[in-house]
Formats: C-alpha cells, structure tokens, sequence
C-alpha cells in the first residue's frame, strides 16, 4: 500500500504546483487517512518540498495494522502539550524554504490559519480546495474490496435481526443492536448513527430512534452501514410487521421499490448524475408524490459516508467507472409512514457486468 499512498501524494503535489504552491497542508481527517494511511486525532500531513511528514500531537495507535501510517512518511511528534500540528507543519514548511502553502481552505478554522499567519508570516497562504477530495471520486479495487466487505457485514447484521421477534421492542433498542451486530461481525464500528424507524416515523429520512415500540400493521423502515478499515457503506431496507401488508402498503412499496431500480439500472460511467436522480424521481413524481420526496436520490461514499459525487435534480458532472454511490429513494407519509430502499452500488461499465450491487439483502416486502 505503500507505493498507492505514494501515488496520490504526488497527484495531489501536482496539483498544487500546478497553481503555483511548492507544498500542502492536509488537514481534514479522511483526506490525511487517504495520503497516509491513518489519520491519528488532529494529525496534519505536509506535502512538503523536500519530504512528506505526517505531524501529530501524539504518537499513532498503531496495535491495529490497517490504522498505521504510510511507512515511507517521516512521523513527527510533537514535545509538549496543547501545540497545534497544523502550525508545526507550518514551521516545517518553513525550515524546507516552502514559500507558498496551499491549505485546506473549507477544512482549517480561522482560528488556525490566523495562528499559521503569525507563527510564519513570510509563508504565503493559498487554497487546496476540493483537490484531495476529487482525487477521492474514483476508488481502486483496494478500497472496492473493503466496501464490499463492509457490506457484507451489514448484510450479516441485518439478517439476524430480522430472524429475531420484534414487536414490542424500541426503535433505540433495535439500533442499539444492529451496531452491537456490526462489530461483533468485524466492522470498525457502525457508518454512520443506525436509523430504525417504525410505524408514522418509517421511510423518514434520517430519523432518530425513539422508545417507540414496534406494532403489528408497522412499517419498520431501516438504515444501516458499517465501517471497514475506514471505508463506510450503506444499505437501508422496509419491512411489514406481521402476518401480511395492508394494500396501501404494498401500493407504496412496489413504488418506491420501481424508484429505486431505476436509479439503480441508470448507473453507468458517462451517465450524469442528475440523470440517475431523475430516473428514480420521475417515477414518485408521477405517482403524485412530489412533495413527499427528499432532496437527492444518492451519493458517494467512502472514507466519509456522504461523498461526491451528489445525485439531485440540481448535480453537475458525470459518473466515472469505479465511483461507489448509495440508491435511495424513499417516501414518508405524515403520521402514517414510509418505505425507503437504499443500496450501495459501484459503477462498473456494461461490459463487465453493469453496476455492481454491495448490499444484497432481499429488497422483497417481508411480513415479519
């Protein structure tokens, strides 16, 4: 992996010399992880003239083999209490006779860029931008691989707990339990905070589990997604409870399940991504449930659970070959409920497959 971190490292320095920056200042944590291979609390990564250093408060944990950093990085520690790494690799830049610094402009606080002014007033300040996180986009079958295997976990997770009895549980206990499964199945931790929604709160995007209990007649909508040497996926799926579905139900579930396989078979490299967003609105918006719906269809995912590239109405851009994204269209009913079916699909071009689903639960409606 050594040789991949070194890779991006130089994409990234090319970039930046391209706009006139010798080094760069790397401080937003997944983009440290990506050039370096971890990313220890408040670390900052110099892309420096003469040699890259990793620069933290403390040394690195490094018990876990896949959280160690990039072996060819020169690892800076530094003495004391409560300096800031970010003005330290500053200093470093200095002392490499860096004149200009490109920094993460979105990602540094004013607070940090005013302590880099003054702790190196002759270095002069530029922006980064987005650079890391373009590089980003693409994934390569390593990074893949620890997707898919992130997704199987939550597949696992999710199996076991819908072969368990439910009603009469909490929403909070069931979450609690899901992310129990995850790393008892090996995932790093849960993605993201586990969403079990049941009855009037089903299909709401983002919900919060409550003590709400589970009912017989229930929607119980869930969204899940475990980490894997740091690479976060997603699956969200809708259930019945008990012995079979009311007819709205099934009405609204073949809807949104249509919504779904169409943004799904639209995943194609060269495909815009406001197309894919179009094809899964377009088949709710029909259905008269335009208001209902929420503000984007997909996303990227990775080392952070919501990446570029966006899949609205308003995206610009297309899709390349290699770029995981989620499928997530979904309806929420006020005080009666919702279904939303959500995948994590890579990109692949039709010659090797088309899109290459992750997350393979059934998307069946279960009464269970």
């Amino acid at each position: 992996m050594s040789e991949v971190y070194a890779v991006r490292r130089t994409r990234l320095r090319e970039r930046c010399n391209a706009s006139g920056s010798t080094a760069a200042l790397v401080s937003r944590p997944a983009n440290v992880r990506y050039l370096s291979g971890a990313a220890p609390e408040n670390a900052v990564l110099l892309l420096g003239r003469t040699e890259d250093v990793l620069v933290c408060a403390d040394p690195p944990d490094d018990r876990v083999p896949h959280n160690r950093p990039d072996e060819a990085l020169r690892l800076h520690v530094m003495t004391g209490i409560g300096g800031d790494p970010a003005v330290e690799a500053a200093n470093l830049a200095v002392g490499q006779g860096v004149d200009a610094l490109a920094v993460e402009e979105h990602h540094l606080t004013v607070t940090r860029h005013r302590a880099i002014r003054e702790s190196a007033p002759r270095l002069r300040l530029t922006g980064v931008g987005g650079a890391v996180e373009q590089l980003r986009v693409v994934k390569d079958e390593e990074e893949i691989s620890c997707l898919r295997i992130g997704a199987e976990i939550a597949d696992q997770a999710l199996g076991e707990l819908l072969e368990s009895i439910l009603v009469g549980r909490t929403e909070r206990h069931l979450a609690l339990e899901l992310e129990r499964r995850l790393v008892d199945h090996g995932a790093d931790g849960p993605a993201f905070p586990t969403s079990v929604a049941t009855g009037p709160h089903a299909g709401r995007p983002g919900h919060r589990p409550t003590d709400r209990r589970v009912e017989e007649g229930d929607f119980l909508s869930v969204c899940l997604g475990a980490t894997y040497r740091g690479y976060r996926c997603e699956i969200g799926r809708t259930f019945v409870i008990g012995t079979a579905p009311a007819d709205w139900q099934i009405e609204l579930y073949d809807l949104v399940f249509s919504a779904q396989r169409a943004g799904r078979e639209s995943l194609a490299p060269g495909a815009a991504c406001r197309d894919v967003d179009r094809a899964a609105r377009q088949v709710l918006d029909s259905a008269g449930y335009a208001e209902a719906l929420p503000v984007l269809t997909g996303h990227g995912v990775g080392l952070e659970i919501d990446e570029d590239p966006q899949l609205t109405p308003a995206a610009m851009g297309k899709l390349d070959a290699c770029v995981p994204v989620t499928v997530e269209p979904g309806v929420h009913l006020p005080g009666r409920g919702g279904v939303r079916i959500d995948d994590t699909l890579v990109v692949r071009p039709e010659a090797d497959g088309g899109p290459e689903l992750l997350t393979i639960t059934t998307k069946e409606l279960l009464a269970l």
